[in-house]
Order: structure tokens, then sequence, then C-alpha cells
């Protein structure tokens, strides 16, 4: 160890002498005031993205969903809020080739950013594992208003890092050199986002 090293180590270890070990500052309580605005800007971000984009209310959002489905087998998550008439329930033992032959999933969502347009999954029960979100062709995903936040800070501030997070920023999209853009090449090829109002 050079004496450069050995200095500052003993300079940390004497200014962290009086702490006591596991003691951890308390967060910050995050300010939760959803605007319309917010909301707005979300929905705007997102389109730009090339998803597809729809406001509805918490009565009309089962009707929303089965009317954006493709032709085809769709599964969903195990915790799912909401009741997909003739879904597979995922259970885990899907494998990649079996997904890739299912036209939909419908999951809900962690957190959406109005300002990149993104939506946050932490893999909870009501967004299932990876694979389902990112193997189908087409991902229905509900986003509550309540679930809109500004920034990415706010965003970060909410999310449990020691969970796995799937941060989507529209359909799955690539470009060549030539800037030709790809559709679907390692993930779903259409996003469809429902944005549910706090209120019926």
């Amino acid at each position: 160890m050079t004496d450069a090293r050995t200095e500052i180590l003993a300079r940390v270890r004497a200014a962290l002498a009086d702490v006591e070990p596991g003691t951890r500052p308390e967060s910050a309580p995050v300010p939760r005031e959803v605007t319309s605005d917010i909301v707005d800007l979300f929905a705007e971000r997102v389109a730009d993205y090339r998803a597809v984009v729809e406001r509805c209310s918490p009565g009309d959002l089962a009707d929303r969903i089965a009317a954006a489905l493709p032709a085809g087998q769709v599964v969903v998550p195990p915790g799912l809020s909401i009741q997909v008439a003739d879904a597979i329930v995922d259970d885990g033992t899907l494998t990649a080739a079996e997904l890739d032959r299912i036209a939909a999933v419908v999951t809900e969502a962690r957190v959406g950013i109005a300002e990149t347009g993104t939506i946050v999954l932490d893999h909870a029960p009501d967004q299932g594992r990876r694979a389902i979100s990112l193997v189908p062709d087409t991902h229905i995903c509900v986003v509550r208003e309540d679930q809109v936040v500004p920034d990415v800070p706010e965003a970060i501030a909410l999310l449990d890092p020691a969970r796995p997070q799937t941060w989507i920023s529209g359909p799955s999209a690539t470009s060549d050199i030539e800037l030709d853009r790809v559709e679907g090449v390692h993930g779903p090829r259409t996003l469809h986002v429902l944005v549910v109002a706090a209120n019926p």
C-alpha cells in the first residue's frame, strides 16, 4: 500500500470514528403533486416515440384494452388488476420461443416520466418478469395518472434499486448506418399506452 493511500484511509477512518455502523440518513419525502400539465406532457412525449397513447377512465379501461389487442394469444402477469379475456397468465415457465408466438402482453407500470416519455417497470406482480414485456410483438401498458412524475430524479426516488427495472421509451427501434429506422428488432414492435384518469 502506498504512503498516500495509507494517509487517505487513515483520514477517512478518523473522520468516521464517531459514526455508528449501520446508520443511514433518512430519505426526504418526495412531493407527489400530479397536475394535468404533467400528464399531458407525458402523453405527448410517449406519442413522440411512435407509441399509441389513449386516455381513459377506470371504467373504460377493460374495453380499451380489449379494443387494442391484436388477433392472437395474449399473456398477462399474475398480478394484473384487470381481467383480460382468454389471456394466458404467465407462471414463469413460458420459453422465449413460446413467448415469440404470443401476439401481445398487457402489463401495468411502476412509474411514467413526463419529461422523457418513459415508462418504467420494476417487475412487480402486476408487471411480470422482463421476458413477457420484451418478447411479444405488442405491449399494452397501463399507466395511471398518479404514477406520472415530472422528471427522472423523481422517478429514481420512487424506485427500489434492488429490483430489476425496464425503462421503455417507445416501441423497440434501431437504425442502421444509413439511419433507416427498423422497429421490433429487440422488443415489441407496437407499444400501446393507456393513461388512466385518477378519478372516474
